[in-house]
């Protein structure tokens, strides 16, 4: 029989090394290896084991039924999993503590649990108490579920499983979170790499088997990404990412893999004392507190996933102090800012470089299209001209090195969300392909379409005069004389 061998795994990136060393060669990282016994192999190669029956292969034409689907009475959520939950699914939901990780699912369980489905919570981190008192708080204890919702608190692997294996009608398990699971064959602590590996692989197992979906709850690292391997992420069929700040109220649940559904689709909620409310309108929501009148401001019509959703982006340039200019962004890509604060300086002559520069999305949520440049392009020369956008006005278009905007996907989409919230106005790419098809004719709505970034600047400037021209003066007539 083999024996078994020790290795030294990253906490990181789960890439093993033959011995400890202070820094992983893998991703960089540093002090993240760790000891682990590697499990004992068996002799000979797999493939001359006997016992296995073989599979059978079909072709790729055919027909299925698709997927039934749990629904979890909280639309935002099931809008994220694309309509539902998939039974026999494995579904990862990461984000900062304290978020409302456990407060959405302990949620989402209940209404599963009310609506005639067996839903079990397990906890590896709070005691059956404290979940009650969540509970109690959220007003899901009302005995409204009929028996139909089991709670738990355990941290075995192998308790857990033999518990599962007795629940032959579950609909939804909930594991909050698999970094508490451990395995007692395996002599590591628990969250680390290989016992995070086993305990979500024999989980997911469960769940295929079973036909149950589980939902595992998973830990993030400071920088923002789930602890533990990237193959966990590989392991599920969904991963969800709870985004926002925690003294913000809203919060923002955003899918980043989705077998069964759209991926970068996101649901908005509301933080309140009793629990997590869905959002339906996330725009009205976002420019609730918008001023007009105030430079550096410009309002993006962006889509996140299959949904429209309008944004304020805010700008702010002071001087700088000596030394480098700061660059600050919340909700954007700074390295993106750099670009276009390069493009302006270059390709439209404005000295803006040597300011702070300070760019915020307001809401909390976090754009990731390129389409927003034309935005943020707007609000940082509103911001160095002191002269407000259009308040009626939305702005979307990618904007290359050379200065020309691009055309961006779903133009129609994001048209009419911002003439259903009272928008006048677009500006937008102009049409250099031939045989493209001109922006459908929105009711109300005024298109301004622009080809360079000096086109926007232009705009800006014109203003920029119209304002110092006197009451009363007529274009190219001369000032009448100042009384003596």
């Amino acid at each position: 029989m083999a024996k078994d061998r020790t290795r030294f795994v990253c906490q990181a990136c789960g890439a093993p090394a033959p011995k400890w060393q202070g820094r992983c060669d893998a991703c960089g990282e540093w002090n993240t290896l760790v000891e682990e016994v590697a499990e004992a192999r068996g002799p000979g190669p797999a493939a001359k084991a006997s016992g296995g029956r073989r599979v059978e292969f079909v072709g790729l034409k055919g027909s299925s039924a698709p997927p039934a689907r749990i629904m979890t009475g909280i639309a935002e959520l099931d809008r994220v999993l694309g309509g539902g939950l998939v039974p026999g699914s494995a579904v990862l939901v990461g984000g900062d503590p304290g978020i409302g990780k456990s407060t959405i699912l302990l949620q989402a369980a209940a209404r599963i649990a009310r609506d005639g489905r067996r839903a079990l919570y397990v906890s590896g981190e709070e005691a059956v108490e404290q979940v009650r008192l969540r509970a109690a708080r959220l007003g899901v204890s009302d005995g409204s579920d009929k028996g139909r919702f089991g709670l738990a608190a355990a941290t075995s692997l192998r308790d857990i499983a033999a518990s599962l294996e007795g629940e032959p009608e579950a609909a939804l398990v909930v594991m909050d979170s698999i970094q508490t699971v451990w395995l007692d064959a395996l002599d590591s602590a628990p969250g680390t790499v290989s016992q995070v590996r086993a305990c979500a692989a024999e989980l997911i197992r469960l769940a295929k088997t079973r036909g149950f979906a589980i939902v595992l709850v998973g830990h993030v690292t400071k920088e923002g990404t789930l602890a533990g391997p990237r193959v966990l992420e590989h392991m599920v069929d969904a991963t969800l990412y709870f985004e926002g700040d925690r003294g913000h109220q809203f919060r923002i649940l955003r899918a980043v893999k989705n077998r069964y559904g759209a991926t970068d689709e996101i649901g908005v909620f509301e933080m309140t004392e009793r629990g997590l409310v869905e959002v339906p309108n996330p725009s009205a929501l976002f420019l609730a507190e918008r001023r007009g009148n105030v430079s550096g401001s410009a309002v993006f019509a962006g889509v996140e996933g299959t949904r429209p959703v309008l944004v304020e982006v805010q700008c702010l340039l002071s001087p700088s102090a000596g030394g480098s200019p700061r660059r600050q962004v919340v909700g954007w890509d700074s390295g993106r800012l750099a670009m276009l604060l390069a493009v302006l300086e270059t390709r439209c002559a404005m000295g803006i470089g040597m300011n702070d520069v300070y760019l915020n999305v307001a809401g909390g949520l976090r754009i990731n299209e390129p389409a927003a440049d034309l935005a943020v392009a707007a609000a940082l020369v509103s911001a160095a001209t002191d002269r407000p956008t259009d308040p009626e006005a939305v702005y979307f278009g990618e904007v290359g090195l050379s200065g020309e905007v691009r055309q961006v996907a779903q133009t129609e989409t994001r048209l009419r969300e911002a003439q259903k919230l009272g928008f006048g106005a677009a500006t937008l790419p102009r049409r250099v392909a031939r045989g493209s098809a001109p922006p459908a004719a929105i009711p109300g709505l005024r298109l301004t379409e622009i080809g360079h970034l000096a086109d926007l600047v232009a705009g800006f400037a014109a203003e920029t005069v119209r304002k110092k021209k006197p009451a009363g003066a007529k274009e190219g007539a001369p000032r009448d004389p100042a009384p003596a």
